[in-house]
């Protein structure tokens, strides 16, 4: 059966290929977007990567502006969706917390009443670290309760970005719990490419790493052996997040949609840097230590690394029992993460060489 749903973030790197598999199963989707005139362009973009452009539809919003922005005939059309994907969120390291919480906490706050006022489910992408209670508690999240989080004390250690991902998923949990309304929550672990192709944009943090290490700016390895980047390819993902936003058993569940396959992050800088005809740094670089280095003027420049995005380098192990099950339910199967990897560094490669 075919579903009318709204996306949010629809013309980012996970919103085109949720977009590109929402509608090659024949699902109709309007997108929240705050330049509807580029919607043609979009269109040509979601059939090259093998979703149905036509079946798409704009309505113009803003996660920054009052209910979104919308007006009359636009809230028309966004009440036809019986599932609302929230993608749509600000990005960059060094993000001013008061923008941070403008776009990503107060406008994930409207998506969500929005879907508990028009009775929508609401899947929403939140971030694998929210797996990481150890890490939650270090930041100084109430885990017990967290309302009573002091949340600008947990911007200022974890950036505006995280730091408002984080207080916008306990806050839109609590208000959709409060409201009784439909909710799934998918959080992935860092995007790598796509599976068969390696598309990924230049924009995306592991596309900063690899350029990293093409350019030769990565002489050393984050942390230690033990120490991984938790990775998930994007077509993947995309499959997971319909499946868990159609399947009626996921109402009210969180899945961490993480590949525990994935190298640590050694050995994937070894399998980049020989697709690259790089050499990989062999020695490690305590993470403490790094932070030191990056506050030093013009390092993070240098080195093009932002001291936030360490957080993300991991030792802990997380359970992906939910998202293997889902996996499972839907006979959707994990792609081999060492050859994503591969097509991804070798995807970016042609795109350098092209321009």
């Amino acid at each position: 059966m075919n579903t009318h749903c709204l996306v949010t973030g629809g013309s980012g790197f996970i919103g085109q290929h949720l977009v590109a598999a929402l509608t090659r199963k024949g699902h109709t989707v309007t997108l929240l977007m705050r330049r509807p005139h580029t919607l043609p362009e979009l269109r040509l973009q979601i059939d090259h990567l093998g979703g149905q452009g036509a079946l798409l539809s704009a309505v113009s919003g803003d996660l920054a502006q009052v209910d979104l922005g919308l007006d009359a005939a636009a809230l028309e059309q966004v009440s036809q969706a019986a599932v609302i994907f929230h993608l749509g969120a600000q990005f960059a390291w060094g993000l001013p917390a008061e923008q941070a919480r403008q776009v990503n906490v107060e406008g994930a706050l409207a998506v969500a009443r929005l879907a508990a006022q028009q009775g929508s489910r609401l899947l929403m992408v939140g971030g694998f670290m929210l797996a990481n209670q150890a890490h939650l508690q270090c930041l100084g999240v109430d885990l017990v309760t967290p309302q009573n989080t002091d949340w600008s004390a947990v911007y200022r250690r974890a950036g505006g970005y995280e730091g408002s991902k984080l207080e916008a998923h306990f806050r839109v949990v609590a208000a959709m719990r409060e409201w009784r309304a439909e909710l799934t929550v998918v959080h992935p672990a860092t995007v790598c490419g796509h599976s068969q192709s390696g598309h990924i944009l230049k924009a995306q943090p592991l596309a900063g790493l690899i350029g990293n290490l093409a350019g030769g700016r990565l002489s050393a390895i984050p942390g230690s052996a033990a120490h991984w980047l938790p990775l998930i390819s994007v077509d993947f993902l995309a499959e997971l997040m319909v499946a868990a936003a159609f399947d009626e058993r996921q109402a009210g569940q969180e899945i961490l949609a993480l590949d525990a396959r994935t190298p640590n992050l050694q050995g994937v800088l070894q399998l980049l840097a020989h697709v690259l005809d790089v050499r990989a740094p062999s020695r490690h670089l305590p993470i403490p230590l790094l932070r030191v280095l990056l506050k030093v003027p013009g390092v993070s420049r240098l080195l093009r690394t932002d001291a936030e995005s360490l957080d993300f380098i991991q030792t802990t192990r997380f359970d992906t029992a939910a998202a293997e099950a889902l996996a499972v339910r839907h006979g959707l199967s994990w792609p081999d993460m060492a050859q994503t990897l591969r097509l991804t560094a070798r995807y970016l490669a042609g795109a350098s060489s092209a321009a």
